[in-house]
């Protein structure tokens, strides 16, 4: 959620990666009921925003009994959920752009908590499009590469003809660029052949800003650790190179 950069600082402990797994399933299945909602469709061929979230469950590893149950009650009559989409942005530690994406059932209690988070790490809650001006709106498929099978100019190739835009190699992962409406079906052809570690639209930066001072780190660090750690927060975007 904190950027491309996370795949950097993997938590190991089992114990963390199991509840954090939970807790992006209920994010992510939260997020399919809003796209069969505002789609109007339960069927991703008719559904491009529900196709991209189903490229995201997939790639998260979401059990596909999971995806269709979640489906059926954003289907149902008796579904009761009635959440919303919110974006709030504003700064960080030494005017670090953030973006979070919230899904809520009251935006009032979301709005103090994202505020307060701000606040309370040296940053502060700006208005609508302060820093997503910043920001490009592309599909982000990542692929693993830990154990180094792949080279770049097959993935690349793989990638452009799958219908991607662009590749980035960085260690042990390759970073695959699409338009947003594209990252379903080039993620759907991609892993077949490759192990995705993310695959979703993203808010990616068109610039970079690093933190020196100790105290600004620890800052930032707390801040996206509250927000991720809300259940209302779905996703955080953010323009601090953190992988020194």
């Amino acid at each position: 959620m904190s950027g491309h950069s996370k795949w950097h600082n993997i938590q190991k402990t089992k114990g963390a990666q199991d509840a954090k797994r939970a807790q992006a399933f209920t994010k992510i299945a939260r997020e399919m009921i809003v796209a069969v909602k505002e789609g109007g469709s339960g069927d991703p061929a008719n559904n491009s925003r529900l196709a991209a979230v189903i490229a995201k469950a997939k790639a998260a590893n979401m059990p596909n009994d999971n995806i269709k149950r979640t489906i059926e009650k954003a289907l149902g009559s008796g579904a009761t959920d009635n959440y919303e989409s919110v974006t709030y942005e504003g700064y960080g530690p030494c005017g670090v752009a953030v973006i979070v994406d919230a899904m809520t059932d009251n935006r009032k209690r979301t709005a103090s908590d994202v505020r307060h988070y701000f606040d309370k790490y040296g940053g502060n809650m700006g208005a609508a499009g302060c820093v997503s001006w910043s920001f490009d709106k592309k599909g982000v498929i990542v692929i693993d590469n830990e154990d180094g099978d792949w080279d770049e100019d097959t993935v690349l190739e793989d990638a452009l003809e799958a219908g991607a835009d662009d590749l980035e190699t960085e260690e042990e992962i390759f970073t695959v660029y699409t338009q947003p409406d594209d990252v379903a079906p080039v993620s759907e052809i991609l892993s077949k052949k490759y192990k995705l570690l993310s695959a979703q639209v993203e808010m990616v930066p068109q610039n970079y800003i690093s933190l020196t001072e100790e105290g600004d780190i620890k800052n930032m660090n707390k801040m996206l650790e509250m927000f991720e750690d809300n259940d209302d927060v779905q996703n955080v975007w953010h323009n601090w190179d953190n992988q020194e």
